[in-house]
């Protein structure tokens, strides 16, 4: 039971698209992630995901529409719906999500990470 601090934490991560965890509760992973560009279209069968922007702007494209997020707020991606992120600018955002949630579900690509650290 220690403080985390965010701008400790977002100054040790060094690349896009990358996720770092910074606590667990109740099978739920706190991770952080600085975003630039366009990520790949992916789902997560069986997981929900939350992003929250804590700076900068993020787009989530779905099939059928985009939710475009400002500073200070979030959305949550239903399990199994086809999503892609996009940050033209570097944004920072917090992730909740089940320890079991991979990092791009089923889509093998380039920006895959398979391990996730802690930070």
């Amino acid at each position: 039971m220690v403080p985390i601090n965010f701008t400790e934490k977002f100054e040790q991560i060094h690349e896009y698209w990358t996720p770092y965890i910074v606590g667990e509760l109740n099978g739920q992973l706190v991770k952080l992630a600085k975003l630039k560009g366009e990520f790949v279209w992916h789902n997560h069968a069986e997981e929900d995901e939350l992003f929250m922007v804590v700076k900068g702007e993020l787009t989530i494209e779905f099939e059928d529409r985009a939710v475009h997020l400002e500073e200070g707020e979030m959305c949550i991606v239903p399990k199994g719906m086809e999503h892609k992120p996009v940050a033209p600018k570097e944004c920072y955002v917090m992730l909740f999500e089940p320890k079991s949630t991979t990092h791009t579900g089923e889509v093998e690509h380039e920006l895959t990470v398979k391990e996730q650290k802690w930070i």
